[in-house]
């Protein structure tokens, strides 16, 4: 069996009701790509395991509870994983966001072909963002870990849950991260990469000279 076949059985096991929507986002991804490069051309060989279920997988990392509640996802560019973690969860309130545009009007426009209405697209830097809490804050390659809690901290409670796919440098990340946070994060392996990982935990703030730091308020 294929990597893809696979890909598509493990996902169609656990999350039948949403294939339909799946499909129609590997659709107009494939039809997006030869007017703006979202995705690498090899990847798209492979979407079902690159970059549909390596989204999925979020929802069963297998130390996590993921709460119920809204979802931010940062550096949504090309839709992953956001679009996929509304197509899964309709019921659940996903905000995709980007600084570029021409990939917020693909987000919005892939989201109404998929018939979500649970999605909320941001043209937006992370910086200028108003400040509010979520309950499950996710980023895939998009910033390096110091960085993105610099920017994305006001957004977490001491409840909400990081969902951050990192790569094969997600321990090294976690490893050299400043002292001055203060959290409960661990690494668990990719379903879809032996070599790459996930980085996951709670945020409780930064100490020190730090702790003074803006935080977000209201949900």
């Amino acid at each position: 069996m294929s990597a893809e076949t696979e890909a598509q059985r493990w996902l169609a096991e656990r999350h039948g009701d949403a294939m339909a929507r799946l499909e129609t986002l590997v659709s107009a991804l494939r039809a997006e790509n030869v007017r703006q490069n979202l995705v690498s051309r090899p990847s798209l060989e492979s979407v079902w395991q690159r970059h549909i279920l390596d989204s999925a997988q979020l929802l069963h990392v297998s130390r996590a509870i993921v709460p119920a509640g809204p979802w931010l996802d940062l550096g949504s560019g090309a839709g992953f994983p956001g679009l996929v973690i509304a197509a899964l969860q309709p019921e659940r309130m996903v905000t995709l966001v980007d600084s570029r545009r021409l990939r917020t009007e693909w987000l919005e426009r892939a989201a109404a072909e998929m018939g979500l209405a649970n999605v909320e697209v941001v043209l937006s830097r992370v910086e200028d963002l108003a400040d509010r809490t979520w309950a499950v804050i996710s980023a895939r390659a998009f910033a390096p870990l110091d960085r993105l809690l610099d920017m994305a901290a006001r957004f977490s409670t001491p409840e909400t849950l990081w969902l951050l796919p990192k790569g094969a440098k997600a321990q090294h990340e976690l490893e050299t991260l400043g002292a001055d946070w203060n959290r409960v994060f661990h690494v668990e392996q990719s379903l879809t990469d032996s070599s790459a990982g996930i980085i996951l935990g709670h945020l409780h703030g930064r100490t020190g000279r730090n702790a003074s730091r803006k935080r977000g308020s209201g949900r």
